[in-house]
C-alpha cells in the first residue's frame, strides 16, 4: 500500500539519520498496536511535555529547542508521524485568504526547504508551484483578492488565462475556465519525512521522544498544570502542549479541570493511481479546482487526488481511540462525485488504473481555522491542532509561533483569528460539532463571498427579544454563538432573493441598510445589542480601584456615574480588549466589551487580578439585555417613558444612572451608542426586556422609531473613524498608533500595564498610523466593494491593508480603514509614520487587482457636514477636523 510504503521509507530514513534512536526503541517494529518494550524510562520531571508526534507536535518540539529549551519530552501514543500526518498529501500551499494563515504556510514553505540540508533526512522537498483554477468570474475575484495580498508580501503569483494553464499542466481541460491563478513557489513534500526530520532536528538539541507512551490525563493545580500521568508513570512539569490531532478534543475532556478544543473528525479520501504510459514529471505544478471541489498532484508518476465532498462523513463523535490510523474502509460510491470532477478536469485519465483510495481522518474546527495557544481556564496548557486539513502548510509557521508564545509570552504575529479563547465552552457540544464540521468540509470549496454566515450550531445563544425581532423581518448573524441582527427586512420585500443574492459587488441590504442609517441620523432607531460582554468587577474595599487603574489605561478614578473609554493593553501597549467601564459605585465597576472578548478578556483579567477574597469578578452578559437607542429623538423617547429630562444639561455624555423605564426599574442607562450618533444604551435585566422593548417602540412610533441592525451600527461607526477590536485593534496595535492618546492617561499618578512602551512611542513616534479612506474614482453600482485585507498604496508603493470598511451613507462614497506604514525604499526598513507623511501622499486601495484613488484623513469628518448631499456639491478636502 502506497501509504506503508510512505510510512517504511520514513522510518528507513528517520534511523539510518540518528543512530542514538535505534538504540532507544526496539529493533522489531510491530504494525500492530501491541505493545513494545522501553528501554528508557520515562523522566520524573521536564519543563515542557509535548502530547503528539505529528507535523504539530515536532513542529512546536524543533522550534522550542531551536528558542533555547531543552528540557522537554515528546510523547506518542503510536510511532512519530503515524497520524493524520502520515496520511497527508504533502501540498504545500500559500494561497490562503485569512492574512495569517498565509503567513504561516510562507514561512513553513521556507522552512521545508532547507530542513533536508539542516538534518540530513530527506523530506521529498520539490518545488512545482500550484495552479488553482476559477469556472466562474465570482471565483476568479476571489483569487484575484488572494493574488493581491501574496504579492505585497512578496510571494510571486499572477492571475493567468486558461491558455496558460495548458501550457504549464497539458493534462487539463480548460473548456470551462474562465482564468487561474499560479504561485510558483508553493511545493510537495513527504509530509511523514518533514515530521521525521523536525523530529531529528529536536532529539539533537536535547528533545527526548518516547513513542508508544499514552497520556492519560493532565494534571492541573490551582489553576496551572502541574504534570502528566501516562501509561508509563507520571511527569512533572511546568508546560504542557496538546497536539493529539483528531484526538485532542478527548486528550483535552480527560483531566479534571476540562479543557476545551472544538474540532472533530471527517473521513478524507484521495486516491493513487499507478504510473502512466508516460509518467508525470515530478514538477508539474499542484492543480487545485475548487468548483470541482478537487485537487490534483503527481505522485510517483502517476497521480494522486482527493477533495472536499457536499456530504461529508464525520466519524469518532461519540470518541474512539485507536494508536495508529490504519487505512479507513474505501467507500467509491462516496467517491464517486469527486472522481468524476477528475475525469472532466483530466479526461486522459479515463484508462488509468488506480492503486488505491486513501480515506484517513481529518480534523475540522468550527470556523475552519486552526486552534492555537493557551488554555483559559489551565495555566501552562498550550494547544496546536484542527488543521482543517492543511497541517502540512501550517506546521511549521504554526509551531514557530506557539513556541514564540511559550518563550516570549507572546507570537511574533497578531495570531488572534487562531486563538482557542475565541471559543468558549458552547461550541464543544459533540452535537454541534458533528452537524458544524459537516457544514464546514464543504466550505474549504465553496465560494466565500463577503458576510457569509454559518447555517448550522445556529439560534444557540438569543436575547429574549429573538422572536419578536425575527418575526419583524430580522436577518440573522452569529457571532461567539450569539445571535445579532444584520438588517430587517421592511414587509413586501423578497425574502428569498436577500438570502441567496450573495455577490463581491453591491449587496440587496444597500438600500435597507441605508434607511436604517438615515433614521438613525434623523429620528431613532433600536438595535438590539445583547451579545456584548459585561463583567462587574468589585470590591470591599479600594481594591477594585487599584487593580483596574493598573491594567487600564484610562484614569478609572472618576465620580460615580461616569463611563470612561478605555484599552487593556499589553506590556508593548497593543490591546489586548478596547471597552467602556462605568463606575457604579466607589467600589463597583461595569465593564462592556466586544462580544468575542468573553473568554480572551475573562482569562486575562483572572491571570493579572490579585488573587484576593475581597474581590469580586463576576460575567453578568446573561444578565442584561442591551438595547441601543440611536438618534436625536431618543431622548425624548427615554424621557417621555422614565419621566426624567434627559437632555445634555441633566444627562451628560458619558454618563451612567440607574433609572425605570416604563414600569421597569433597575435600567442601567449610559449615554453613548458605539457609533459617535446622539442617544442611550438601555442595560436591562433580562426580565424586564420584553416589557422594556413593547414600551420603547409603542412611545417612539411617534418619533418614528425603527428596528436597524449592526449593518447600520458598522456604517454609522466606520464613517465616524470609531475602530473596533477583533477588526481594527489588535495586540499588535496601540492607542498612539490609533489616534486614541486622548484615551490613555501617561500621568494618572500610578503606573499602568503598557505605560512605559506607550511613553517610549511618545518620544519616538509611531511605525504604523490608522488612517481614513474615501474612495474617490469608485463607482457603488458597478465596482467591485472594498470589505477588509485590500492593498493600500502610496505613492504607487505598498503601505499596509485595510482592516474595515463600509459604505457611508452620508458622504455617499466607500469609506475604507487601515494602516498605513512606512518603509525604507531601499532597505524596506520601517520608519517612523508622521502625519506630513499620511498627508502629503497619493493613495490607492486595491480591490481584487484593481486599483481605486482613495484620499486620506487622520480625523474624522465634522458633524457640519452629516446632511447627505450630491457627490458633486462635496469637496471632500473641504472636510473640517472634528
Amino acid at each position: 500500500a502506497a501509504g506503508m510504503f510512505l510510512r517504511l521509507l520514513s522510518d528507513i530514513q528517520w534511523r539510518a539519520a540518528h543512530p542514538k534512536w535505534r538504540r532507544m526503541t526496539s529493533s522489531q517494529r510491530s504494525t500492530s498496536s501491541t505493545p513494545e518494550p522501553h528501554p528508557v524510562s520515562l523522566p520524573a520531571q521536564a519543563q515542557v511535555v509535548i502530547c503528539g508526534g505529528g507535523i504539530m507536535g515536532t513542529s512546536v518540539a524543533y522550534h522550542l529547542s531551536k528558542m533555547g529549551w531543552k528540557d522537554i519530552v515528546l510523547l506518542e501514543q503510536g510511532r512519530l508521524a503515524a497520524g493524520t500526518t502520515r496520511f497527508c498529501a504533502g501540498i504545500v500551499s500559500t494561497a490562503r485568504p485569512v492574512s495569517i494563515e498565509l503567513k504561516m504556510a510562507h514561512y513553513s514553505n521556507k522552512l521545508y526547504q532547507q530542513l533536508e540540508q539542516e538534518t540530513g533526512v530527506q523530506t521529498g522537498y520539490m518545488k512545482t508551484g500550484s495552479i488553482s483554477l476559477a469556472q466562474t468570474q465570482d471565483r476568479l475575484i476571489s483569487l484575484k483578492r488572494i493574488a493581491s495580498s501574496l504579492n505585497v508580501m512578496g510571494i510571486p503569483c499572477e492571475i493567468i488565462s486558461p491558455k496558460k494553464v495548458v501550457q504549464l499542466h497539458p493534462l487539463i481541460n480548460i473548456h470551462d475556465l474562465v482564468g487561474a491563478m499560479y504561485v510558483p513557489e508553493d511545493a510537495l513534500v513527504s509530509s511523514a519525512n518533514v515530521s521525521l526530520a523536525l523530529a531529528t532536528a529536536a532529539s539533537r538539541n536535547g528533545v527526548q521522544i518516547h513513542e508508544r507512551t499514552s497520556v492519560s490525563h493532565v494534571t492541573v493545580q490551582k489553576g496551572r498544570v502541574t504534570g502528566v500521568e501516562t501509561d508509563r508513570g507520571r511527569i512533572q512539569c511546568e508546560y504542557f502542549v496538546n497536539c493529539a490531532g483528531q484526538w485532542a478534543y478527548e486528550l483535552g475532556h480527560s483531566g479534571e479541570e476540562p479543557v476545551h478544543i472544538p474540532l472533530h473528525a471527517c473521513e478524507h479520501f484521495y486516491l493513487l493511481t499507478h504510473p502512466l504510459k508516460e509518467p508525470l514529471s515530478s514538477s508539474l505544478p499542484t492543480v487545485v479546482d475548487p468548483d470541482g471541489r478537487i485537487y490534483i498532484r503527481n505522485w510517483q508518476g502517476g497521480i494522486l487526488s482527493g477533495g472536499f465532498e457536499k456530504n461529508p462523513k464525520p466519524l469518532f463523535t461519540e470518541g474512539r481511540n485507536q494508536l495508529e490510523i490504519q487505512n479507513l474502509q474505501e467507500d467509491w460510491d462516496h467517491f464517486g462525485p469527486l472522481l468524476s470532477a477528475l475525469l472532466r478536469r483530466m479526461p486522459g485519465l479515463e484508462t488509468l488504473q488506480i492503486m488505491q483510495l486513501v480515506n484517513c481522518p481529518e480534523s475540522f474546527t468550527p470556523d475552519m481555522r486552526c486552534i492555537m495557544g493557551e488554555s483559559p481556564t489551565a495555566r501552562g496548557y498550550f494547544v496546536l491542532a484542527g488543521m482543517n486539513s492543511a497541517g502540512i502548510s501550517y506546521g511549521g509557521g504554526a509551531g514557530k509561533y506557539l513556541a514564540e508564545w511559550m518563550v516570549n509570552g507572546y507570537p511574533s504575529e497578531n495570531v488572534w483569528p487562531l486563538d482557542l479563547k475565541r471559543f468558549g465552552t458552547l461550541q464543544s457540544s459533540r452535537t454541534f460539532l458533528r452537524h458544524r464540521v459537516m457544514e464546514v468540509m464543504p466550505l474549504m470549496c465553496d465560494l466565500k463571498v463577503p458576510r457569509w454566515d454559518f447555517q448550522t450550531g445556529r439560534q444557540l445563544r438569543t436575547s429574549p427579544l429573538y422572536d419578536r425581532l425575527d418575526a419583524q423581518g430580522a436577518r440573522w448573524m452569529e457571532k461567539h454563538g450569539f445571535e445579532r441582527v444584520k438588517y430587517f427586512v421592511p414587509p413586501g420585500k423578497d425574502l428569498l432573493d436577500l438570502d441567496h443574492s450573495k455577490t463581491f459587488y453591491k449587496p440587496d441590504w444597500f438600500d435597507i441598510v441605508g434607511s436604517e442609517v438615515k433614521c438613525c441620523k434623523e429620528a431613532v432607531c433600536v438595535i438590539d445589542m445583547s451579545s456584548f460582554t459585561k463583567f462587574e468587577i468589585s470590591s470591599t474595599g479600594d481594591q477594585a480601584l487599584e487593580s483596574l487603574q493598573y491594567l487600564f489605561s484610562n484614569d478609572l478614578d472618576v465620580p460615580v456615574g461616569h463611563v470612561v473609554h478605555t484599552g487593556m493593553l499589553n506590556e508593548k501597549g497593543g490591546y489586548e480588549n478596547d471597552c467602556s467601564i462605568a463606575r457604579l459605585s466607589k467600589r463597583s465597576f461595569f465593564m462592556i466589551s466586544p462580544t468575542d472578548q468573553q473568554v480572551h478578556c475573562w482569562a486575562w483579567l483572572k491571570k493579572r487580578l490579585p488573587d484576593d477574597n475581597n474581590l469580586i469578578m463576576e460575567d453578568v452578559t446573561w444578565k442584561y439585555t442591551a438595547l441601543n437607542l440611536i438618534g436625536p429623538r431618543a431622548v425624548d423617547v427615554l424621557s417621555e417613558l422614565s419621566y426624567a429630562p434627559m437632555t445634555a444639561e441633566h444627562f451628560p455624555s458619558l454618563f451612567c444612572k440607574e433609572m425605570s423605564v416604563g414600569y421597569a426599574n433597575g435600567i442601567r442607562v449610559m449615554s453613548i451608542t458605539h457609533t459617535g450618533e446622539p442617544g442611550f444604551v438601555l442595560y436591562i435585566p433580562i426580565e424586564y426586556a420584553l416589557h422594556v422593548y413593547n414600551e420603547v417602540m409603542n412611545m417612539g412610533q411617534k418619533y418614528g422609531i425603527r428596528n436597524a441592525g449592526y449593518y447600520a451600527l458598522r456604517s454609522l461607526r466606520i464613517e465616524k473613524f470609531f475602530a473596533f477590536w477583533g477588526q481594527d485593534l489588535d495586540a499588535f496595535t496601540t492607542p498612539m498608533e490609533c489616534g486614541r492618546e486622548f484615551q490613555v492617561k501617561l500621568e494618572k499618578g500610578m503606573q499602568f500595564l503598557g505605560q512605559e512602551a506607550l511613553l517610549e512611542q511618545k518620544q519616538n513616534g509611531v511605525y504604523k498610523r490608522f488612517t481614513m479612506f474615501i474612495l474617490e474614482d469608485h463607482d457603488t453600482d458597478m465596482d467591485l466593494w472594498p470589505w477588509w485585507g485590500e492593498p493600500i498604496f502610496r505613492n504607487g508603493r505598498y503601505v499596509g491593508k485595510t482592516t474595515s470598511s463600509a459604505y457611508s451613507y452620508t458622504l455617499e462614497r466607500h469609506v475604507c480603514l487601515g494602516f498605513v506604514h512606512h518603509y525604507d525604499e531601499k532597505t524596506g526598513e520601517e520608519l517612523v509614520v508622521t502625519t506630513d507623511f499620511i498627508n502629503q501622499g497619493e493613495y490607492e486601495i486595491d480591490i481584487a487587482g484593481q486599483r481605486f484613488q482613495a484620499k486620506a484623513k487622520l480625523y474624522p469628518f465634522s458633524s457640519l457636514f452629516t446632511q447627505r448631499r450630491r457627490k458633486d456639491e462635496v469637496e471632500l478636502s473641504g472636510y473640517q477636523r472634528e
